[in-house]
């Protein structure tokens, strides 16, 4: 039997099939180590032994050849042959040979053989068609010979064929020709339009021939160097310029033509050229960033003196990726005629993309008290617009005061000097040039010292004011302070000297000045038309009336330009001027007149009656040639009352009168001047109003200089009345100046060009010129857009703006006012709606339309402009056009219904609502949430009070079709279910708000972080429970409703699992506790392990972890010493374990968790755990578990509690109902139900059987099941509970508690009296790790059905697709399916499935003819079929084993030195009396493994011979038997309901369920391959399975192959022991046997069961194996 098994075996190698492939057969004799005896033995090993050698071989070649093909591309290895795989000649030409060698190397460590087949063609020649022969690690060359005849490609091949396989290696030889390299795209970098992107690219010529090119290309894209020729391997660089006109992603392929001349481009190639062109943009920055109102950024200089100049700057800045070339221009119109004020050095520039360029700018004022506005224009290259810049800067004029403004010398005697000090203070930022209006040189009785000079900003000068009286009269002059650039203002000083009055002189000075402000006010004069008239003296025709002027003087200014040719004693010069009086009382007329004057006046005095003239005579006389004069001569006016006599108590009049002359001789040169008025171009507001300006002559010599304005040089200054300028002449001191005040009033006939007013410097041809600008012009104001203004469609009530701008085009100030029709006040308003526009400025008005009607309007609104000067006076009126549409707008969400994603309680999350507005108007709202928590059981909070809703912006606007996000945040303050109606209402212009419209509504859920026990499944001890018992074990119901609630206060102390307390066992914060009961299995018995499946079902990530005492970070035995844990929590560390302690899971995520409990120390165990949820609950879970004696009987009970499936009432045939009691011992048990309940109960109940157990007594085999049948049958609507002792014969006795409910109506819902654990259960939806195959459903409800009836479910069985192994699968049908009436049938009941595969099941139930409520559990074990295989392996090995030890023995030496020592049954049973008798001195200890094999501790037995230790090593040699896999269980709950036929038709379902898509006779067909071996290996099964069930109960067989085990024989030379104290036994053959100790003959039993099972299986196998070929 051993040889022809393995010449099968033999035969079979290099197939697959039972034994897999050749290493699988090296597993199978791999036992085989030495040769005993000559036969099958050592064919056996040879055959192992060259099967392995070539494995190994084959194993290396791929190895080495998947190496080599991964590492490199040009050699590579076939058939343990490196070598090129093709051989390729480039660059030939015709009439040559071009030879290369193939090498190729044996890498293997064998010799091999191939068969080499040379190329077909005539044009590759090799050697001949040959075998090779090389030697391992050697090399062979073959030479390969290319010879062309015509210019084409040539292909050929070589083939070399080897044992199993061949290859080939190509020959190609391409034709040459011309290739061009190109790249196959070229990006350009990113452009603005107008501009250019440059970047560059190579092309190469890859051929071995000269080639000309040319690429074709056409704008934006311009290539350099478009033509040429190229090399042999000559690369050349090209430049791509991109220069795009538009916006817009341009790709052009431009091609490359080439060929063998430059008129022969046949070939072409072409690279796609890519760039995108974008509109550039250039933003203007100022200093600080501040923009006006028509949103145009603002360079402010702030205020400065005329004639300084004040620096800033401005960035131009580059946000766009690309450079920017720009220019800078100023914007046309309004440049004043003095020019611009301001100054910009930068033109233009380019700016690199992310970088800034600082410009320069400056302000020049040139005109006081004015300010200027001008723009910038910023232009960029490609630009559709420019950007502007506004200038905008104040000119600041001195503002000067005097301190006191005037003095009173008092009686001073004639000829005595007083002097008297006077501040002159400037509160400007500006300096101040002033200049006193008087004769400081001896002309007056008055002097002030300086008489002219500056002062600095904020600060003051003193003056010193000197009185020299000649006579006793009194002195009263009013003296003018000319400031320079103080536009229209001027300082007087009072002083007064020798008043006799009695009156003080202020008093006096404050009447006549309130008299003479008076009368100023009527007439509309001024303190610079007081200076005026003053020096005037009443030539001016802006002079006021005679009333108010008490003395005129013509003329008041005398030049003396005599030609002298000598200087001739008492020579003197007159001029004649009169003076008239306008008093109506007697004046006396007093000049003062110097000594060393060269200036009098004749008479010195005289008396001038009223309204009457007298004459004088201005004299000159000089008494030095060649030189210059000039004098302002003094007159005081007094008047005469009554007498003769002057009033002293009166203050006297003052007149003045200019003089200058000469005395140079004829031919005498005079001395050239050097002086300039400043400014020489003097310009006025185009206004017809009296405007003063002021000129300055400066006087740079060393010597003085005379000046006059002769008018009669221009003949248009001498027309125009209007303009004067004072004074008409004087003598400008050395280093001096003199201040010109410039009045005039301009007209609309004013020359353009300007007046020019002539200045005669020291009488001779010295001229300057002045030229002023005097004209008016009218107002000139632009409105934009030609002035209209179009406003969009406008909800009614509510507003719309809109820019319109406006700019002052003329050289004046203008004011302007809007002026809107009282019908259309409310309907559209500007603002601002009146203001004043400097000279070239613009503004931004902001137009609002508030329509009220849904219609269009057209309005009809005007801007009146009027000179600052006259504000009530329109001297321009503009119209505006304004339309705009009044229109009903709406909004309305996308989503009526927005359902959000669970939130985590106090997390936040934003919540966008999409709006869209559908009307043509801009709508402005205001959004509102109305909240309302959906659940009932919640508790009141005040932190619910305040909406969890919160929107970032409550006013919303949105234009008109479009769509805008309204951003919020939901913040849960507790856990509920939110619902938010949001509504909107419209803002209107007044601010109001309209009524509240729905816009949608928002639903959303706060939620703790939580999980969810979907799973359950149980292996070890646990493998044989069902899902639904394992559910009420672990309490899973109870948990995942406690996991359901909110966390309380205390469980949130710590959000996340981590050490929080110094104990062990960590502060329990929670009430909530569930009970995991891992039931209980006998000592030594497999873990009871369980897998949970742990989802996350809402959308925020879980992070849990189940929380041990270990976990609390500190040391055991520290806290064994304290206290704190004893040591039998130390060892509970090791019962208990959980795989993984912690994780976390995302959405819908599911994670394994592993649960296992060892039995290795018996009694019960308890051990808290807390699971931790972070941010959620804390959970205690209480783990139990029991170990239980081997030879204790135990029933354990999942709950104390069991409740029935409610009854009807009157129900004649109540179901029966099922209780499962489990036996947990390694023992068979007899229970018994105590029956005295049942009585007690049907005496309580008037006789009636409430409660009723079918089985009430019975016997349940080890770690088995007992199905109890009861029959409830209530009397009352109401609940019933029932305590029934449960006992153990001879052993303990359990009560539990049965409740049932009865309820009225038969017909109510009979879903609704299922229990609680049944209905909550979750079915398995992913298989478990480690889980090959998984059920398409875990249960099956059958429903209601009736009795007797068939009912059938279709179910699937599908095989992992990652899994590489076939299995095997076996249904496993209840006890009670094998009784008289068959319960469950399933089609088919075994078979096997490959990866991937789905199999097709039909589960049938058949219902008995009492009604049941079926809770059936039903198994469907899978097994590998690797697995069997090896175990099969494994058993047929065994049996060889033995056979072959009944046939070989071993001697070792003919003279043995030691004799060789056997023990007889007598021996072997001593040693072993001996070694328990010894082990029985020590007390037991716990077992220090879980192994059930743990019987012998060798390193115990120290006084032990060595026969009976050589004896022991013997048993322990006893090879054992191979165990068979374990099976993966896969559990299926059945239930269903059966009821007696219904009384009614339609009640019930009908009772066959059988699939409609199935006929009832049809048979299912599964989802497998149809063969016959299948059915064969079916057969070959069952048959084997049945034998070996009938070989293991037959106990007579047993007993036979104990007593032939017994007497094994041994060979022993030397006579057997004389030792004849053993008795002797005789069996019933009369045969002698020994007696042997009941622990060898147990061990022989089992090892000659096990052999024998292993030589039955590895036939089934052979069997297997020959039906499968």
């Amino acid at each position: 039997m051993t040889s022809a098994l393995c010449l099968g075996c033999s035969q079979s190698l290099g197939k697959t099939g039972f034994f897999g492939d050749k290493r699988e057969m090296w597993k199978v004799f791999g036992g085989v180590r030495s040769v005993r005896v000559a036969g099958t033995a050592m064919m056996i090993e040879r055959k192992s032994k060259q099967q392995r050698d070539e494995a190994r071989q084959i194993e290396r070649d791929h190895t080495a050849e998947f190496r080599h093909r991964n590492a490199s591309t040009q050699r590579s290895i076939f058939l343990g042959f490196e070598m090129e795989i093709e051989l390729v000649w480039d660059n030939w030409d015709l009439g040559r040979e071009f030879p290369k060698v193939l090498i190729i190397k044996n890498t293997r460590a064998t010799l091999q053989r191939l068969l080499f087949r040379p190329p077909l063609s005539t044009y590759f020649t090799s050697l001949a068609r040959q075998k090779l022969v090389v030697k391992p690690g050697a090399s062979f060359s073959i030479p390969v010979t290319f010879k062309p005849v015509n210019r084409c490609d040539y292909d050929d091949t070589i083939e070399f064929q080897g044992s199993n396989d061949s290859f080939q290696v190509s020959l190609r030889a391409p034709a040459p020709r011309h290739a061009i390299q190109a790249p196959e795209s070229v990006p350009l970098p990113l452009c603005a339009v107008l501009h250019a992107a440059r970047t560059t690219f190579t092309f190469k010529n890859v051929s071995k021939l000269y080639t000309f090119f040319r690429w074709d290309y056409s704008p934006p894209f311009v290539l350099s160097q478009d033509q040429g020729r190229l090399k042999p391997g000559q690369e050349s660089t090209v430049t791509v310029t991109f220069n795009p006109q538009e916006a817009l992603v341009h790709e052009q392929r431009v091609s490359c033509r080439f060929g063998p001349r430059a008129d022969e481009l046949e070939s072409c190639c072409s690279v796609l050229l890519q760039g995108q062109a974008k509109l550039p943009y250039l933003e203007l920055r100022t200093p600080t960033d501040h923009q006006g109102s028509d949103r145009v950024p603002v360079l402010d200089f702030g205020g400065a003196a005329v004639g300084h100049t004040l620096h800033s700057h401005f960035e131009i800045y580059n946000p766009s990726p690309f450079p920017v070339c720009f220019s800078v221009s100023r914007l046309a119109g309004g440049i004043p005629l003095l020019g611009s004020v301001f100054g910009c050095d930068m033109t233009g520039a380019e700016v690199a993309p992310g970088a800034s360029l600082k410009a320069a700018a400056r302000f020049t004022p040139s005109t006081a008290k004015s300010t200027s506005v001008e723009y910038l224009s910023l232009l960029c290259k490609g630009a559709i617009s420019a950007s502007l810049l506004k200038l905008t800067g104040r000119c600041i004029g001195p503002q000067v005061m005097l301190s006191p403004p005037m003095v009173d010398f008092g009686i001073v005697e004639p000829g005595q000097a007083v002097t008297r000090a006077v501040r002159l203070m400037n509160s400007s930022l500006a300096e101040a040039v002033f200049q006193w209006d008087m004769d400081c040189s001896g002309n007056s009785v008055f002097s002030i010292q300086p008489p002219g000079g500056i002062v600095p900003p904020q600060s003051h000068i003193t003056l010193k004011v000197t009185y020299k009286p000649t006579q006793s009269l009194p002195h009263y002059r009013r003296v003018a302070c000319l400031i320079l650039h103080e536009v229209g203002d001027v300082v007087f000083l009072d002083i007064v000297g020798n008043c006799h009055a009695l009156t003080p002189f202020e008093q006096l000075l404050e009447e006549s000045s309130d008299d003479f402000k008076t009368q100023q006010e009527a007439d509309g004069m001024t303190l610079m038309s007081e200076y005026f008239r003053s020096n005037l003296c009443g030539k001016d025709p802006q002079s006021p009336p005679a009333p108010l002027l008490l003395l005129s003087i013509a003329p008041n200014e005398f030049v003396f330009n005599q030609k002298l040719f000598s200087l001739p004693e008492n020579l003197i010069f007159q001029k004649p001027m009169l003076v008239t009086s306008h008093s109506k009382v007697k004046l006396r007329l007093e000049w003062t007149s110097a000594p060393d004057s060269s200036f009098s006046v004749v008479p010195q005095f005289c008396e001038l009656p009223p309204l009457k003239s007298t004459s004088f005579r201005v004299t000159y006389s000089t008494k030095q040639l060649n030189s210059l004069h000039g004098a302002q001569l003094e007159c005081f006016a007094y008047s005469m009352a009554d007498s003769d006599q002057c009033d002293t108590s009166a203050l006297p009049y003052s007149l003045t009168v200019r003089a200058i002359a000469h005395s140079f001789e004829p031919g005498k040169k005079h001395h050239v001047p050097q002086c300039s008025p400043e400014p020489r171009l003097v310009e006025f507001p185009p206004v017809n109003v009296a405007l003063y300006r002021s000129v300055l002559l400066p006087n740079k010599s060393d010597l003085p200089l005379t000046f006059h304005l002769n008018p009669e040089r221009d003949q248009k200054l001498a027309k125009a009345a209007s303009l004067v300028v004072v004074p008409g002449c004087g003598l400008i001191p050395p280093n001096s100046h003199q201040i010109l005040s410039v009045r005039t009033v301009p007209t609309a006939d004013g020359p353009a060009e300007g007046f020019h007013v002539q200045l005669d410097l020291n009488a001779a041809k010295y001229t300057e010129e002045l030229t002023i600008i005097s004209n008016t012009e009218p107002p000139c104001v632009s409105l934009e857009d030609e002035g209209k203004v179009h406003l969009p469609p406008t909800a009614l009530h509510s507003s719309t703006k809109r820019l319109h701008c406006i700019r002052n085009l003329s050289r004046q100030a203008l004011r302007f006012q809007w002026r809107i029709p009282e019908d259309d006040w409310g309907l559209i308003s500007a603002e601002p709606d009146a203001g004043v526009l400097n000279p070239n400025e613009s503004l931004a008005l902001m137009w609002s339309f508030t329509p009220s009607e849904e219609k269009t309007y057209t309005f009809k609104p005007s801007l009146a402009i009027s000179p600052m000067q006259f504000p009530d006076v329109v001297n321009l009126q503009l119209p505006l056009e304004v339309t705009g549409r009044g229109c009903v707008g709406h909004v309305q969400a996308k989503e009526v219904l927005l359902e959000v994603n669970d939130v985590m309680v106090r997390n936040s999350q934003a919540i966008s609502i999409a709006v869209t507005n559908n009307s043509p108007c801009t709508i402005s709202f205001c959004v509102t949430a109305e909240q309302t928590l959906k659940d009932k059981e919640l508790v009141h909070n005040p932190n619910i009070d305040q909406c969890a809703l919160q929107f970032h912006n409550e006013r919303v606007t949105i234009v008109s079709n479009s769509t805008v996000l309204l951003q919020s945040t939901f913040t849960p303050p507790v856990k509920a279910q939110y619902q938010w109606i949001i509504s909107y209402q419209k803002i209107n212009a007044n601010g109001s708000m309209s009524p509240a419209t729905f816009l949608c509504e928002v639903r959303a859920k706060g939620v703790y972080p939580t999980i969810q026990m979907t799973d359950v499944r149980g292996s070890g001890s646990l493998s044989q429970f069902s899902k639904m018992h394992l559910w009420t074990l672990l309490s899973l119901d109870h948990l995942n409703k406690l996991l359901q609630f909110s966390p309380c206060q205390p469980e949130l102390t710590h959000s996340i699992p981590t050490k929080h307390s110094l104990y062990s066992i960590p502060s329990v914060l929670t009430k909530a506790s569930v009970d995991f009961n891992f039931s209980a299995a006998p000592l030594n018995s497999d873990l009871s392990t369980f897998m949970l499946m742990l989802c996350n079902p809402g959308i925020t990530p879980v992070e849990w972890a189940f929380l041990f005492p270990e976990d609390q970070q500190l040391d055991p035995e520290f806290l064994a010493e304290t206290g704190e844990l004893s040591t039998t929590e130390l060892y509970q560390k090791k019962v208990f374990c959980v795989m993984p302690r912690s994780g976390q899971l995302r959405f819908g995520q599911q994670r394994a968790v592993k649960f296992t409990y060892s039995h290795q120390y018996l009694g019960k165990d308890r051990f808290p755990v807390l699971l931790k949820i972070s941010f959620g609950r804390e959970i205690m879970l209480n783990f139990q578990g029991m170990t239980v004696e081997v030879d204790r009987p135990y029933l354990h009970f999942a709950s104390d509690t069991h409740v029935f499936d409610s009854v009807a009432i009157g129900d004649y045939n109540p179901p029966k109902q099922m209780y499962v009691l489990h036996n947990r011992g390694a023992v068979p048990l007899q229970y018994e139900v105590d029956r005295a309940v049942f009585s007690r109960v049907r005496e309580e109940n008037f006789d009636h059987p409430v409660l009723r157990c079918l089985n009430p007594e019975g016997e349940i085999a080890a770690g088995g099941v007992a199905v109890l049948q009861w029959i409830f049958s209530p009397l009352e609507a109401k609940l019933y509970q029932i305590d029934v002792p449960v006992r153990i014969l001879n052993g303990e006795s359990t009560t539990v508690t049965f409740e049932g409910s009865g309820i009225n109506c038969r017909l109510q819902d009979l879903s609704s009296s299922r229990t609680s654990a049944e209905s909550g259960l979750c079915w398995q939806r992913a298989p478990f790790p480690e889980q090959p195959t998984f059920l398409s459903e875990d249960s099956a409800d059958f429903g209601a059905i009736t009795v007797f009836s068939k009912s059938s479910k279709r179910l699937f069985l599908k095989h992992d697709r990652k899994s590489h192994d076939i299995v095997c699968y076996e249904w496993v049908l209840p006890p009670q399916n094998s009784r008289p009436q068959k319960l469950l049938d399933i089609i088919p009941s075994e078979g096997r499935l490959s990866p991937g595969q789905i199999v097709h099941f039909v589960l049938t139930l058949f219902a008995s003819e009492y009604p049941t409520n079926y809770q059936i559990d039903i198994i469907c074990k899978i097994t590998s079929e690797a697995a069997l295989r090896h175990y099969n392996e494994d058993v047929q090995h065994m049996e060889e084993q033995k056979e072959r030890r009944k046939h070989e023995f071993t001697i070792t030496d003919k003279t043995p030195k030691e004799k060789k020592v056997v023990l007889t049954e007598k021996e072997a049973e001593a040693v072993a009396l001996r070694h328990k008798a010894f082990l029985n001195q020590y007390k037991t200890l716990p077992a220090i493994c879980a192994s059930r094999d743990c019987h012998i501790a060798p390193t115990l037995i120290t006084n032990v011979t060595r026969a009976e230790r050589r004896a022991l090593r013997a048993l322990a040699k006893v090879p054992k038997d191979p165990e068979p896999p374990k099976p993966c269980l896969l559990h299926l709950w059945v239930t269903a309901q059966s009821h007696a036929l219904p009384e009614s038709p339609g009640q019930l379902e009908p009772p066959d369920t059988r699939p409609k898509d199935m006929d009832k006779t049809q048979s299912p067909i599964p989802f497998t391959e149809k063969s016959s071996s299948a059915q064969c290996r079916d057969i070959t099964s069952d048959m084997f399975c049945s034998m070996l069930r009938d070989i293991v109960e037959d106990a007579a067989l047993g007993k036979k192959l104990l007593t032939i085990a017994s007497t094994p024989e041994v060979y022993n030379p030397t006579p057997a022991s004389s030792n004849k104290a053993a008795a002797e036994k005789t069996d019933k053959e009369g045969r002698k046997v020994r007696p042997v100790r009941p622990e060898v003959v147990d061990l022989v039993k089992e090892e000659c069961l096990s052999t024998t099972f292993q030589s039955l299986a590895m036939a089934s196998a052979f069997a297997e194996f020959l039906v499968y070929f």
